[in-house]
């Protein structure tokens, strides 16, 4: 019998989630909210779930992949969210980038049986469904040796950081950085522009010199600054406030790397 893989949150980035784990022969149940993605999930063979409880009821492993920590503590708090819906002892990954407090907070409530672990992802939807999606994760080890082959349908690399919470204290380490190198090359195509280069030009010498970055990658693939603000730019917002968020909590001054999101022309917060 096939290991079964509770599923909430198929969306942008959990769809090709979903389509590569059945792909590696798991049984994947899925709760999704849309019509189509529902229908489109139960075309690939999952079973559609009525419910986030449904799903864990059911699951050897849950991995949900939901958007803000609202979500996820709705979707997983309380006495009828997942963790307390999992058999005891059950693994419950969670992709969401959001603050530290959240799955401390989530981890630590009373009617909780399932084992939460913070697996944020590095990323696009290109990268789940080529099967290289980097993927932080902490938690207890013995479920991190259990979910790791599961995640490996699309994780590569998997990374293990240590106890709960340290898989997200990286990544929005990672996404502040990335933050600041955007406002940086921002600033930059605004320099090149009034020294009579066209963002484009500009954008495909420096990924073939010593300037080149992985921001400068995305931004050059997304067509130019404006397009990648528009698209990128609400997930930056939200990273940008959950890293504060948690500086603000530890007490910890971010010092330069703020300094370079505030200085830049993009809105990052």
């Amino acid at each position: 019998m096939s290991l079964v893989v509770g599923f909430v949150g198929a969306g942008r980035m959990g769809r090709p989630m979903v389509r590569r784990l059945l792909d590696a022969g798991y049984a994947v149940h899925v709760c999704a909210r849309r019509d189509e993605i529902r229908e489109e999930v139960r075309s690939w063979g999952a079973e559609v779930a009525g419910s986030p409880a449904e799903v864990a009821d059911s699951a050897d492993v849950t991995i949900t992949c939901l958007y803000s920590d609202d979500q996820l503590l709705e979707v997983l708090g309380g006495p009828d969210g997942v963790l307390a819906a999992v058999r005891p002892g059950t693994p419950v990954v969670s992709h969401t980038t959001g603050t530290v407090a959240t799955v401390t907070r989530l981890a630590a409530e009373s009617t909780a049986r399932g084992i939460l672990l913070d697996g944020p992802v590095s990323g696009g939807a290109h990268d789940i469904a080529a099967g290289r999606l980097t993927v932080l994760l902490g938690g207890p080890a013995d479920a991190v040796y259990r979910v790791a082959p599961v995640l490996a349908a699309y994780a590569d690399p998997l990374i293990e950081t240590g106890p709960l919470g340290t898989a997200l204290a990286v990544k929005l380490v990672n996404n502040m950085v990335f933050a600041a190198n955007a406002q940086l090359l921002a600033a930059a195509l605004t320099v090149g522009e009034e020294l009579g280069t066209s963002g484009p030009q500009l954008l495909e010498a420096l990924s073939r010199c010593s300037g080149n970055s992985y921001a400068l990658g995305v931004i050059h693939r997304a067509g130019g600054i404006a397009s990648f603000t528009t698209n990128a730019g609400p997930f930056l917002r939200k990273d940008v406030a959950a890293c504060l968020s948690a500086a603000t909590d530890l007490g910890i001054d971010l010092g330069v790397l703020l300094h370079a999101i505030d200085a830049g022309p993009l809105e990052l917060r």
